[in-house]
């Protein structure tokens, strides 16, 4: 008994010691496998993300210009001449101010929308193309129904105002209204992708719960404070934080529909960005100015995220 155990012992032995290169050779081509296909993502990652990042810092510290001339380090001091700019602070109001009157009917239309829809509006199919068609629409396209829309002499917008006794108005010539003509075309294009999140998560809460609430005698009204409202915070939350980064982004709609003729009212941080660039070809300059709206884009994520886990957390 002890010799056959001690021959088993050493087969068992001989074995193992057998499958460890074996093993290991195996882990190395896993390894060498998934290299391979985290190689593509890689090779686009550092190309385009984090080789523009890097080389974009540098040049914020240099003042290289478009037309290849410059390229000497000139350390803060172009951060220090934006943060002193009036026009970089007027347009990152610009850009806050569009934000803020931008964000609030952008989520409260498409919660509406998605609503209609989701209790059972007659021509479901109808709605939901009429909805969203117009996100599917390139901003040049919007922007030309708008400037037509607005236009002083022939709009529908004027048509609107003469035909309630109201008086005419240069919508994006005019100071005060230029910006608000910008919302409302923005809201009219981009309220759909906000329509499709709510609907997704009005389609997640259990019918149960509504039936059981109209066995209770609860009305829609009801039935929509106290079962549908409370279990879409998470996709209010992640709505806020999208509808905020992309607004913050502002640029393709007012450029195209003031037709690249900026104010100090519609003047976007994007587009001084862009004008400081390409217009009056100061690369470095450009650089610094939009790492600082890249810092403002990062506070505004990260406040998010905390508020967040607080309200998790409560």
């Amino acid at each position: 008994m002890t010799t056959t155990a001690s021959a088993t012992r050493a087969i068992v032995a001989a074995g193992a010691s057998d499958f460890r290169p074996r093993r290991a050779g195996f882990q190395r081509r896993e390894q060498l496998i998934s290299w391979a296909f985290l190689a593509p993502f890689l090779v686009a990652f550092i190309l385009f993300l984090a080789w523009p990042i890097a080389h974009g810092i540098f040049l914020s510290f240099t003042n290289q210009s478009l037309t290849g001339a410059g390229g000497a380090f000139v350390g803060f001091a172009n951060y220090a001449e934006a943060l002193t700019d009036p026009v970089m602070w007027q347009s990152m109001w610009n850009t806050v101010w569009f934000t803020l009157l931008s964000t609030v009917p952008l989520v409260a239309i498409a919660l509406v929308m998605a609503a209609l829809v989701d209790r059972g509006l007659p021509g479901q199919w109808l709605w939901r193309l009429s909805f969203f068609m117009p996100y599917l629409l390139a901003s040049t396209v919007i922007s030309q129904i708008w400037v037509w829309i607005f236009n002083p002499q022939i709009g529908a917008a004027n048509n609107i105002l003469t035909f309630f006794g109201l008086e005419p108005i240069a919508w994006l010539q005019n100071p005060d209204t230029n910006m608000l003509s910008i919302v409302i075309a923005t809201v009219w294009w981009t309220v759909g992708f906000n329509f499709l999140l709510y609907l997704a998560a009005m389609q997640n809460i259990p019918s149960q719960q509504y039936e059981a609430a109209s066995l209770d005698g609860a009305g829609a009204w009801r039935q929509f404070w106290s079962i549908t409202l409370p279990q879409l915070g998470p996709a209010t939350v992640l709505i806020l934080l999208l509808q905020i980064l992309a607004s913050l982004k502002l640029f393709d709609q007012a450029y195209q529909m003031l037709g690249g003729v900026a104010s100090d009212t519609t003047r976007s941080i994007v587009q001084y960005i862009y004008e400081a660039g390409f217009v009056s070809y100061r690369f470095g300059y450009s650089a610094a100015i939009s790492y600082i709206f890249f810092a403002l884009i990062v506070i505004v994520g990260v406040a998010q995220a905390l508020v967040t886990r607080r309200r998790k957390e409560l």
